[in-house]
């Protein structure tokens, strides 16, 4: 076994540490023995974070390095990082730095040329991408698009002949919103795949023409975190 591949967290080294996006029990073993082994745990929130070591059986001390302090931990943490102490970084579900904290803190490290070792596991985009039976031989991640309807249209224009598939994220207070707007901008006959709670109990995906897509979703509960995917203009089910 390598020294990367180690069980045992190694002083002055980064963590970067995925965890369950819904399912628990997707919790790699090397995760939850370095969780519960490194002195720090970095993570969005505290409370999130430590209710599932709790459950886990596990005490760390957990520090809030979240988007709105992000890049003041960062600096922080690298300094402890130098100092000998060794870290693990999260996000309150899933793969750090995607979509989620954890990019900073990485840089920050990667500057002062501090180890950082990735612990791979859950992530939504690629949980999705693998079920949703859309083309998988190159996309692009997008993650979050802007807030505003007008900068979303402006999006979906400028991608909508683009030869790979298109993957995002979305909240359910946009989700009605921007199922519309795909079908508005790309037609209702583009092929998309919407995903909602994956991995949970009320795990779903709806594939199809858009058009069909989005009246099954506004009819649904959009409760949830949700991954959109949309299909190359040449694809077809």
């Amino acid at each position: 076994m390598s020294d990367n591949a180690s069980l045992t967290p190694t002083p002055g080294h980064l963590y970067v540490v995925a965890t369950p996006i819904g399912n628990l029990a997707d919790l790699t073993d090397r995760a939850r023995a370095i969780l519960g082994a490194v002195d720090l745990v970095a993570c969005e929130d505290t409370r999130t974070t430590g209710a599932m070591l709790t459950r886990l059986g596990l005490r760390r001390e957990l520090i809030a390095y979240h988007d709105h302090n992000e890049t003041e931990a960062a600096e922080r943490l690298a300094e402890q990082l130098a100092a000998g102490k060794s870290v693990a970084v999260v996000s309150d579900a899933g793969t750090p730095a995607l979509s989620d904290p954890g990019f900073r803190l990485v840089r920050a490290c990667r500057r002062r040329q501090l180890p950082v070792v990735p612990v791979p596991g859950p992530c939504a985009l690629t949980t999705a991408l693998c079920a949703a039976g859309l083309p998988t031989n190159g996309f692009l991640f997008a993650g979050f698009l802007p807030p505003k309807s007008a900068a979303r249209i402006t999006f979906l224009t400028k991608y909508q002949d683009f030869d790979y598939t298109l993957a995002l994220y979305e909240s359910c207070h946009r989700i009605d919103k921007f199922a519309r707007e795909i079908v508005d901008t790309l037609g209702p006959e583009r092929v998309v795949c919407i995903a909602k709670e994956l991995t949970k109990l009320h795990e779903t995906f709806w594939v199809g023409p858009a058009g069909e897509v989005c009246d099954q979703l506004l009819k649904a509960s959009r409760k949830g975190e949700f991954v959109v995917l949309i299909a190359p203009a040449s694809f077809t089910l």
